[in-house]
């Protein structure tokens, strides 16, 4: 110390002057002789604990200016989850309960946790519109920047497809879309998305939209959660898509949390101003319908997709259940995907019973043709 006369100090393990002191009263006088030591030179200290004494002994704690915690959880699946706690500060304020972090080439990063409560400032609202009008009709002329929507319906009904066309209409608008997959192989999803009119990839090498592919046994939600952060703060982005929220599910097995996580996240977007669209797959594919987790009272508008058999085919149905930001049509319209991709038919007002999957047809002639 003399000698080099260091600003910073790491003393790696106190495990080791825990062993060599013997005595748990000649432990504590030994870190408060090296403290005073320390602060008189005014050097920083870290001093590390490996934990390997008993659960309940906080000799140093009571000593050291600031306490962070830091563990790892192991999931039945996946690779291992690290997150820490600031458990004391003296004299400063700090962000209490648990961040995830991770180890990576370079050193330690580390994801604070989000809190919605911080943004106040709400951003003047606007009407986006998908550029399909009996869609935007539906919705009432279209959604809200600064609102999320949420997608919900059996698998292949088209969640995926209206999420993007929402995408697609703000690069329209000459502005830029995140895209955050979850379940879905990027190169499927380019070849898909071809197939139905949407260029993806050459929206994101022209940098238009921001995709990333999501690995649910890899990222921790905390993680996630700056991803998104990064988009909107850096990039300035303000459309959102996640596909889906059952992807999302898998990441954070705890029902409980993934709510409270996805209204902090719900909260911070909407209060700078992004739109956010958020897919659902429910289980099943006609009739009686289980959603995974029930996230229906977060979104501000609800989107209702189904399947139902008339006239010998399968069909698609939509219908808007939820709006908080304004009025919708409370009607059901019927629409197709194909190679040019959504179209939005009338609604459907001779049927009855659409929502069952088997409805019952109540007008004159039958017109099997969408409009």
């Amino acid at each position: 110390m003399e000698r080099v006369k260091p600003s910073r100090v790491v003393i790696d393990s106190l495990s080791e002057i825990r062993l060599l002191a013997q005595s748990s009263l000649r432990y504590r006088r030994q870190i408060l002789a090296l403290k005073h030591y320390f602060a008189q030179r005014d050097a920083t200290v870290l001093l590390l604990d490996d934990m390997t004494a008993e659960a309940d002994d906080k000799t140093v704690h009571s000593i050291a200016h600031g306490v962070v915690r830091m563990e790892e959880l192991v999931p039945d699946y996946g690779a291992e989850r690290r997150r820490l706690r600031v458990m004391k500060y003296r004299g400063q304020p700090f962000r209490g309960g648990y961040h995830d972090f991770t180890i990576e080439t370079g050193g330690v990063k580390v994801f604070p946790r989000l809190v919605a409560a911080e943004y106040r400032k709400r951003i003047e609202t606007s009407v986006l519109v998908s550029g399909l009008p009996k869609f935007d009709k539906l919705l009432g002329g279209g959604i809200e920047s600064g609102s999320s929507t949420l997608i919900i319906g059996p698998a292949g009904t088209g969640k995926s497809l209206i999420a993007m066309t929402m995408a697609v209409a703000a690069v329209k608008r000459g502005e830029r879309a995140a895209l955050f997959i979850f379940d879905e192989e990027l190169g499927l999803l380019f070849s898909r998305s071809k197939g139905m009119g949407i260029d993806l990839e050459a929206l994101r090498d022209d940098e238009k939209l921001f995709i990333e592919q999501m690995d649910a046994a890899e990222v921790s939600p905390g993680e996630f959660a700056h991803k998104v952060r990064s988009c909107v703060e850096t990039e300035g982005i303000r459309t959102v898509i996640i596909d889906s929220l059952n992807g999302y599910q898998n990441a954070m097995p705890e029902e409980q949390f993934l709510i409270l996580h996805m209204h902090e996240l719900l909260q911070y977007l909407n209060r700078i101003g992004a739109a956010t669209f958020l897919t659902v797959a429910q289980h099943g594919l006609v009739g009686d319908m289980k959603s995974p987790v029930d996230v229906t009272y977060l979104a501000d508008t609800v989107l209702l997709l189904r399947y139902f058999e008339a006239f010998g085919e399968v069909r698609r149905a939509i219908s808007v259940l939820k709006k908080r930001t304004g009025r919708h049509e409370n009607t059901i319209r019927e629409f197709s995907i194909d190679n040019t991709g959504l179209k939005v038919g009338s609604p459907l007002d001779k049927f009855q019973g659409v929502l069952r999957g088997v409805p019952q047809y109540l007008g004159g002639q039958p017109d099997p043709k969408l409009e």
